[in-house]
């Protein structure tokens, strides 16, 4: 009988073992809420860092705001150590600018950019001016977060993810508290972070959703209820200002705001249990928008978890079984490698279903390249005309997997006004303005075609009219019919360059010119103009003669434009080289044959920039030269120790090394605008026969120069010598580099 009993008792512990398995192995259920709070919310990645470190293992996350962000990042299955490296890696003052990097915007909207640089964006519709109804639009956090999460795009259910996480967003129209559990998760986290009057709020399913902290700001609730048995909650939520603090109205609206969110906050803490691990960073009165500080508040995060390690202790489990932990989230992120069946268009997004077909349409039976989809994402959204551009990976009712791009109109437009204004004073009694606008009637067609009005009044008014007509998206030919009137001054010089007289020049413009953009940097272009005009004595001898022209002239351009910036590049180059060939009609029959360049390039290391920009026009007609097109010089940056066009001559050459230190990094007063300290050696001169060009012909001028990136455009205040013993001081306003 005891051989039966023996086998009876084996058999009854094998079927068992599973049981005693798994109970050696159970552990509590441990959730993670992260609160809202800007910029404070890096801590939450510290604390996931000692997290890790101790082999504490995360089952479930709720977050808010950058809770959210940070939570969503670590339930998409990337490490603590991952998301450091890519929030230190974001340069966050271009992340979290008002308006699309430079690099990202459209050859035309770069040469735009030039010539109407006050920074405001106004729409016009129904008659109305309007404004955005966020300062940022968020394209480029977007584009980041789409990135970082690609590996689990197609998860629809946050539960399905490698960690399960809800986002806590806020509706917008009736104040209801959203919890976001399923979906796109890069939506879900832009919601949740999307601060009211700051970025523009998220439509999904229906609902304008905003920041979640206006709701919730520490979702304690909402992770408890994800089947959880301890909490480990973090609270870097926002802390209340002292009286001496409270001076300003803005900041006294931002208490009021910390006041309400703190109220809920409280109410969440106080469900916090005995066995539950809560963690309050130490980060002092730490602004919720200063990302500068990031690294130590990551630091504060991991000093806040060590600091309640004793609880987190028992929390952690043998390094063997953090393993299997670790190796499950790993191939639940790199399990999925999308394959794009299908490319459609998103059900909110017919108006733009031609370009977003003609753009994308391509990627349909195609493993899904990332890289190439953010290419084309850039190159749409930089023609300015969308709110935002998004994708998502989706399933269809086959079970196929297809793209899906979404593409929103700007709520601004469709039609915008750009201003510029640029000023000019030497303090000698010679000053001179200009204020130009820029009516912009956009998407006449659906190719994405503009026409445009220009306006310019002060010393040289111009009236102008283009019509933009692309002949498709993905290759970007043009047409572009224009008109201009437009009246200035140019002087009349001796052969040594001195000023004899100076002409006040009106002339029609017309013609039509074809070209292509190739990427978001480089254009060509070639047409046939007709002018026809006068130039009378303004200033001198009013014997000179009137000289009217009536000319036909043949364009050519060759353009790169690369600079990340017009006042102030830190890095880029662009290049532009002009041709024309102008057959006089007139009975004067003065022709010309005009060719000028402009080369720079710039580059920075931390607060220090340099430039080196050259210059150059030839009138390479030998016969009698029209004064319409001599090139002067003088004024800050083309010989800055001369007075504006004090010097004139069918050739020019220039050549500036400019040196300048940002010493104001953007904030409430003078000094914390971005403001720079810089000097510049230049070289160059005139000269009325190209056999005289020579560098020991060629003036070297100094200046030294304060400059500020204002709203209005770049400000300019210093002095130049020349080395003919002038000295010259400037207040600019507007384009100089």
């Amino acid at each position: 009988m005891a051989p039966v009993k023996f086998a009876r008792l084996l058999a009854l512990l094998l079927a068992l073992a599973p049981v005693l398995a798994a109970a050696a192995d159970s552990r509590p259920r441990i959730g993670l809420v992260l609160s809202g709070g800007g910029a404070r919310g890096a801590a939450h990645v510290g604390v996931l860092k000692v997290l890790e470190e101790m082999h504490v293992p995360i089952d479930a996350i709720a977050g808010t705001s950058m809770g959210a962000v940070v939570g969503g990042l670590y339930a998409s299955g990337l490490t603590a150590d991952e998301i450091d490296a890519q929030l230190r890696a974001v340069h966050w003052d271009e992340l979290l600018g008002d308006r699309p990097p430079r690099d990202d915007l459209s050859f035309r909207r770069k040469e735009e950019d030039r010539n109407f640089l006050v920074r405001l964006p106004l729409g016009l519709h129904g008659g109305e001016f309007r404004l955005p109804k966020g300062l940022v639009q968020g394209q480029r956090l977007n584009d980041l977060l789409r990135r970082l999460t690609l590996p689990v795009a197609a998860v629809g259910d946050f539960d399905a993810l490698p960690t399960p996480f809800r986002a806590i967003a806020t509706d917008l129209e009736t104040g209801d508290r959203v919890v976001l559990s399923s979906g796109d998760l890069t939506t879900a986290m832009r919601a949740s972070l999307s601060v009211p009057g700051v970025f523009v709020p998220v439509e999904r399913d229906g609902r304008l959703l905003v920041d979640g902290g206006l709701a919730a700001n520490l979702p304690v609730d909402v992770a408890r209820s994800m089947g959880v048995d301890i909490l480990i909650v973090v609270d870097v939520g926002f802390p209340l200002l002292t009286r001496d603090r409270l001076s300003t109205v803005p900041i006294i609206s931002n208490q009021m705001l910390a006041i309400l969110i703190r109220r809920n906050s409280e109410l969440q803490r106080a469900s916090v249990t005995a066995q539950d691990v809560l963690i309050d960073p130490a980060l002092g009165s730490a602004s919720s928008f200063d990302f500068s500080r990031f690294v130590s508040l990551i630091g504060a995060g991991s000093s806040a978890a060590r600091a309640a390690a004793p609880r987190l202790e028992s929390l952690a489990v043998a390094p063997a079984q953090y393993a299997d932990y670790v190796a499950q989230r790993v191939r639940q992120r790199s399990g999925i490698a999308p394959q794009i069946d299908f490319v459609r268009v998103a059900g909110d997004s017919a108006r733009y279903r031609r370009p977003i077909e003609d753009l994308f349409g391509d990627f349909a039976g195609a493993p899904f390249d990332a890289a190439a989809v953010d290419r084309r994402i850039t190159g749409f959204y930089g023609l300015g005309n969308l709110e935002s551009l998004d994708y998502s990976i989706v399933r269809d009712d086959a079970g196929r997997q297809g793209l899906e791009v979404s593409a929103q109109r700007n709520s601004w437009g469709p039609n915008y006004v750009r201003f510029g204004v640029s000023l000019g004073d030497d303090f000698e009694g010679n000053s001179a303005y200009n204020a130009r606008a820029r009516f912009v009637l956009a998407e006449i067609n659906q190719l994405g075609g503009e026409w445009t009005w220009d306006l310019q009044i002060g010393e040289s008014p111009h009236i102008a009219t283009e019509l933009y007509l692309p002949f498709s998206y993905r290759q970007r030919w043009f047409a572009l019919p224009q008109a201009r009137y437009e009246a200035r001054n140019v002087g009349l010089f001796d052969a040594d360059g001195r000023r004899l007289a100076e002409y006040r020049v009106k002339g029609t413009r017309y013609g039509l010119d074809f070209g292509r953009e190739f990427g978001n940097a480089f254009e060509v272009r070639a047409g046939l103009r007709y002018e026809s005009g006068e130039s009378r004595v303004r200033v001198g001898d009013p014997l000179l003669p009137v000289r009217e022209f009536d000319v036909r002239q043949l364009h050519a351009r060759i353009a790169y434009d690369g600079l990340d910036d017009v006042g102030f590049p830190r890095r880029g180059a662009s290049f532009f080289l002009d041709w024309t060939g102008e057959q006089d009609r007139s009975s004067a029959g003065i022709d010309a044959d005009l060719v000028s360049l402009d080369w720079q390039i710039a580059r920075s290391w931390g607060r220090h920039r340099g430039v080196f920009w050259a210059s150059a026009g030839s009138n390479l007609d030998a016969g009698p030269v029209d004064v319409r097109n001599l090139y002067p010089l003088g004024g800050f940056l083309n010989l800055s120790g001369l007075a504006p066009g004090e010097i004139a001559g069918r050739h020019f050459a220039i050549a500036r090394t400019i040196y300048y230190r940002q010493i104001g990094r953007g904030g409430t007063g003078f000094l914390d605008l971005p403001t720079y300290l810089g000097v510049a050696w230049e070289v160059g001169n005139v000269w009325e026969r190209r056999g005289d060009i020579s560098f020991d012909s060629a003036r070297q001028d100094f200046s030294v120069f304060l400059g500020v990136n204002s709203w209005l455009g770049p400000l300019y205040l210093g002095a130049g010598y020349d080395d003919s013993g002038e000295m010259a001081y400037f207040l600019s306003l507007g384009r100089s580099f």
